[in-house]
């Protein structure tokens, strides 16, 4: 029996996935290593509120690893390092590579936008002596989460002549912040019979401003007055401008440790910074790859990635084409030959929703970066399928660099499903699978996610230009 027994667990070992070890199954010095790694995106998370703010973060970061400013059709040698700008909402970080692109370049592309509050053009109006501003959200949300979370004001005016002013405000602890008002369960028994999506409207998520007249006159309107003077004196700007801004409402959560044992980190926009972060280190400690190496972040994934900051752009397409030309090469040759991770999230299983999820296929806290073959929804409609042949070289590429790494599906087939920015990067003809960071209560005000797993994110964007 004994025997038998020593068999068949032989057989397992070769032949069956090991089961689930979570946290157990790193070195201390590793996480020791994650630890160290995930103090410094704490404070990228903490400078990123928006696409703006992250984009202008990481220039500061990337010049301080090296990185010039790219200069199209000037002649770079391997070791290189450059960047470019799209709008101030999208940023490439290339290193030339030995070969340069001739046998393609590899990839790592992250989103930098999240779920927010916007503003509407003409935001301002008065009720019943309070100010508030009228918003639209700006991705999936569920809006009651954002009820009564203490809010920051973020984003640019472009006043009539033309000169630019950028606004933060609400971040440190000597700044007024802001929130969405709330009924008190004593009146809400109405709301209370109503389904969730019903029960908050988007046209009722306005944003409390102010409440203290400008004078005791009998003009009406003061408080909204007072209001705008008071945006004035600081800024500059009329009502009008309202009309050429770009503002947003962000939750003002510091980023901190989660559990007292601090394995998790807490905080708003992991979504997919959690994946940028990692990217842009990699590319920060690459120094003279075979292929030019890239980390792209893109805007509007949250939002379908339309616009000329998106990920449909033909931005990353022509910069990628400008350095091929450098080589003497054709741009659409080098994408053919070019490999990518589609850098982004998925979600962690919840044992509090479990339901939710198939466990088989779910990816975990703890378990490592997740590989996600496919997204889209009811019958894999509107996604990437990432092929055989290229999953088989990141699984091999992954257990090569001792990078942990688990499946996941969003949810279960009839429930769940999502999109990334993996389909856009395929229909250039290249190579791409999503690989990211598992999240839990994924695009709520506060999101959590492993210091381990996002650590294994950035080894395994490490591996990829290396």
């Amino acid at each position: 029996m004994n025997e038998e027994k020593s068999k068949a667990t032989m057989l397992k070992e070769q032949l069956m996935m090991k089961e689930r070890k979570g946290a157990g199954d790193y070195k201390a010095e590793v996480l020791k290593e994650a630890d160290a790694f995930c103090e410094d995106y704490k404070k990228f998370l903490d400078n990123s509120r928006t696409e703006r703010e992250a984009v202008k973060y990481t220039v500061e970061l990337a010049k301080k690893n090296g990185f010039e400013e790219f200069v199209p059709d000037k002649e770079y040698k391997a070791g290189d390092r450059i960047y470019v700008v799209n709008r101030e909402k999208a940023l490439g970080l290339a290193v030339i590579g030995k070969n340069g692109t001739k046998n393609g370049v590899k990839l790592a592309i992250a989103h930098i936008d999240s779920p927010r509050i916007d503003l509407k053009p003409n935001p301002l109006y008065e009720d019943n002596g309070l100010a508030l501003f009228k918003t639209h959200y700006y991705g999936g949300i569920k809006k009651y989460q954002w009820t009564t979370v203490p809010l920051s004001l973020h984003g640019r005016v472009v006043k009539l002549n033309g000169e630019k002013v950028d606004i933060c405000l609400g971040e440190n602890d000597d700044e007024p912040c802001f929130l969405i008002t709330d009924l008190l369960p004593h009146l809400d028994k109405e709301m209370a019979t109503k389904t969730v999506s019903k029960a908050f409207t988007g046209e009722e998520l306005n944003i409390l401003v102010g409440s203290m007249p400008f004078d005791d006159s009998d003009d009406k309107n003061l408080v909204s007055l007072n209001v705008m003077k008071i945006l004035n004196e600081k800024y500059g700007i009329v009502e009008g401008d309202f009309l050429s801004a770009e503002l947003c409402f962000t939750p003002c959560y510091k980023t901190r440790d989660i559990g007292f044992d601090r394995g998790l980190i807490g905080g708003y926009g992991h979504d997919d910074r959690c994946c940028a972060y990692p990217s842009v280190k990699a590319i920060f400690d690459t120094e003279i790859p075979e292929c030019t190496s890239i980390t792209y972040l893109t805007d509007k994934e949250e939002t379908g990635s339309d616009g000329n900051t998106g990920m449909q752009s033909d931005f990353l397409r022509y910069f990628i084409y400008d350095l091929a030309k450098i080589d003497g090469e054709e741009g659409y040759r080098v994408l053919s030959k070019s490999k990518c991770l589609s850098a982004d999230v998925n979600a962690a299983f919840d044992p509090t929703y479990a339901s939710a999820y198939e466990p088989k296929n779910a990816s975990f806290i703890n378990e490592g970066v997740v590989i996600s073959k496919y997204t889209g929804h009811g019958g894999k409609y509107d996604t990437s399928d990432a092929s055989a042949e290229f999953m088989g070289e990141i699984r091999s590429m992954l257990e090569k660099n001792e990078v942990k790494w688990q499946i996941g599906e969003l949810g279960k087939v009839d429930i769940g499903g999502g999109g990334t920015i993996a389909k856009y990067v395929a229909n250039m003809n290249v190579d791409v699978v999503d690989l990211g960071v598992p999240v839990l209560c994924m695009h709520a005000p506060f999101e959590v996610i492993a210091k381990s797993d996002i650590y294994m994110a950035y080894k395994a964007f490490f591996a990829l230009f290396n």
